[in-house]
């Protein structure tokens, strides 16, 4: 049972935030967990999301928010995390450090996640074997679908309470393509579209076109907030979960970590920054056009012309995902249950310490369209 003054307490921080609140979750297999750490912490604290953008697990992880009413949430992310887990088959922390990951590594790599994905045998059948656009993967994602269909209620998902948009990478056109809740069904395919990243996964086929993950376009899809229409003052929770910044490599497995990093980590810091600058336009335009008379604002030219204006702020609050000690370039299948609780904690602590300091409350520019918050904290150590 709520604590009644707890409650209240929440309620007043809320009306605090700027406007619609947005969740925009990242892709990175197994470091998703970082994710529902940070969802928790919103839940505990009453705020619940009114759009979910999600990429590959991301996508995953904001269909089971949105396919669930929210006491429901949290037990049903739970439950396919749960799922997700690759557990040791032998405990040697102790003697030989890191073999517990390595076992995991080849495990998952060799049997698949029961609940996610499994080996399909015909893909070693050489790489000139025709497989079918629909099963040209090195695993099935058949158990995913099962999982899905089981735990998000993708009737309530379509009701858009809360919107959710899940992007996925048109394979013939290599456009990226948002499927939204607003503007048209979401069903399961659809999520599984959004995570299908090759060669690992097959195509997904939607609408008579195959789709793939959108993280090979859009690893971070913000762009959908601001290129959104009508646009809303918004509180927008980027949830990151590759490292944009590293030290230089000095053998071949950092290489191969911090090349992923690079790769999936997105562009968000040049996204902002254009998106600032076009913003601060926007607000320019209502300005300028506010200091013309009113004969001349009544004129349709200008009327054409003050529509590229725009009034509204979003706020941007970066949350990045901080490395586990040994981490390296299989943490997206890292799905023992010791890395999925550490992450899971990171998030949570992170996002309960943003919210403790509210970086959307106060003065700004007024012509500061977009507001950027960075976050970032280290990752708690595992208890020995």
């Amino acid at each position: 049972m709520k604590d009644s003054s707890l409650s209240a307490g929440r309620r007043a921080a809320n009306k605090t935030l700027p406007g619609q609140v947005v969740l925009v979750l990242q892709g990175g297999g197994a470091l998703g967990s970082y994710q529902i750490g940070v969802y928790q912490a919103l839940h505990e604290a009453d705020i619940e999301p009114d759009w979910i953008i999600g990429t590959s697990i991301g996508a995953i992880n904001a269909s089971l928010i949105a396919g669930n009413e929210p006491e429901n949430r949290l037990p049903r992310l739970r439950e396919f995390w749960k799922r997700m887990e690759q557990r040791h088959i032998w405990d040697l922390r102790s003697g030989f450090p890191g073999f517990n990951e390595r076992l995991s590594y080849w495990s998952t790599i060799t049997h698949g996640i029961a609940g996610f994905f499994r080996p399909n045998p015909l893909a070693h059948a050489g790489d000139a074997f025709v497989l079918g656009p629909e099963r040209a993967g090195f695993y099935t994602t058949a158990p995913l679908q099962k999982t899905l269909e089981e735990l998000v209620d993708f009737d309530l998902v379509n009701r858009c309470r809360p919107r959710l948009t899940v992007g996925a990478a048109h394979v013939r056109t290599s456009h990226m393509h948002y499927f939204d809740s607003r503007d048209g069904v979401i069903t399961v395919k659809h999520v599984m579209a959004s995570g299908a990243l090759p060669p690992a996964f097959p195509a997904v086929r939607i609408d008579g076109e195959l789709h793939w993950d959108g993280g090979i376009l859009s690893n971070t899809p913000t762009e959908a907030v601001f290129d959104d229409n009508p646009r809303k003052d918004s509180l927008i929770f980027s949830v990151h979960l590759w490292n944009p910044l590293g030290s230089e490599p000095t053998t071949m497995a950092e290489v191969f970590n911090r090349h992923k990093d690079v790769q999936y980590s997105s562009r968000i810091a040049s996204q902002i920054v254009r998106q600032q600058q076009i913003h601060r336009l926007r607000h320019v335009i209502n300005q300028l056009t506010a200091r013309l008379p009113e004969s001349e604002r009544n004129s349709a030219v200008v009327k054409e012309l003050s529509s590229y204006g725009c009034q509204t702020r979003m706020h941007v609050v970066r949350l990045l995902a901080p490395q586990l000690d040994r981490e390296t370039h299989t943490k997206d299948i890292d799905f023992t249950p010791g890395g999925i609780k550490q992450r899971w904690e990171a998030g949570y602590a992170h996002t309960k310490s943003v919210l403790s300091r509210m970086p959307w409350a106060g003065e700004f520019d007024p012509l500061s369209g977009v507001v950027f918050h960075e976050h970032m904290e280290t990752m708690p150590q595992a208890a020995e």
